[in-house]
């Protein structure tokens, strides 16, 4: 994401979906689309598309809709799917092993390059193909690999003082699987994902729906 857009955090989550549901759309010969058509298909409220859109400009044109390719173009560039991302993997528990065996399938510019856990030896090993490091590596072994972010699946009495070092090093940011709520620098970047506050608003949903 360019560092001069400022937009929502729900709107930027949401880029990534209409990048790839627009990707989907190009191969199969799709040329037009409106955002009631976008709502539908992808199941967000035609309103909400047409908000996140206007915080880039006039994306569409008034009784045509959207040119799936120029929107498709758009986003990649708005993305930076051109230019990859190297990850560091912090934490190889039970989490941590699922994100090195699919480390990004989908995404060919997204990578675990390193990955830090307590267990592993320090002069390192390798697993399905990523180096792993002793977490007192990390600063040196964060930059060999030119990691620009972290995803964090630490024990949440370690996250704080994994997040400071990030910080000294001026990691750009963090994907926080940790349920902590993480003290990092306006220069570092943080996205939260609390796997269990997620269930629980859906049991929410469905129970009160």
């Amino acid at each position: 994401m360019k560092p001069e857009l400022k937009i929502p955090q729900a709107t930027t989550k949401r880029l990534p979906l209409y990048y790839r549901f627009l990707q989907n759309l190009a191969n199969e010969g799709k040329r037009r689309i409106s955002s009631q058509e976008l709502s539908e298909a992808m199941k967000i409220d035609s309103a909400t598309i047409r908000r996140d859109f206007s915080y880039f400009g006039a994306l569409g044109k008034k009784g045509y809709g959207y040119d799936v390719l120029y929107l498709l173009e758009f986003f990649r560039q708005t993305l930076d799917q051109d230019e990859g991302a190297n990850v560091a993997l912090i934490g190889v528990g039970n989490l941590g092993n699922a994100f090195l065996k699919y480390n990004f399938q989908k995404n060919h510019n997204t990578r675990i390059v390193v990955a830090f856990d307590s267990k592993a030896p320090m002069d390192g090993q390798e697993v399905n193909g990523i180096p792993v490091f002793h977490p007192d590596k990390l600063e040196e072994m964060y930059h060999k690999y030119n990691a620009e972010m972290a995803i964090l699946t630490v024990s949440s009495r370690s996250a704080q003082e994994i997040t400071d070092r990030l910080a000294a090093i001026n990691a750009q940011g963090i994907m926080n699987f940790t349920p902590v709520r993480l003290n990092v620098p306006d220069s570092m970047k943080v996205m939260n994902i609390d796997l269990s506050v997620e269930l629980e608003a859906l049991i929410y949903l469905i129970r009160n729906s």
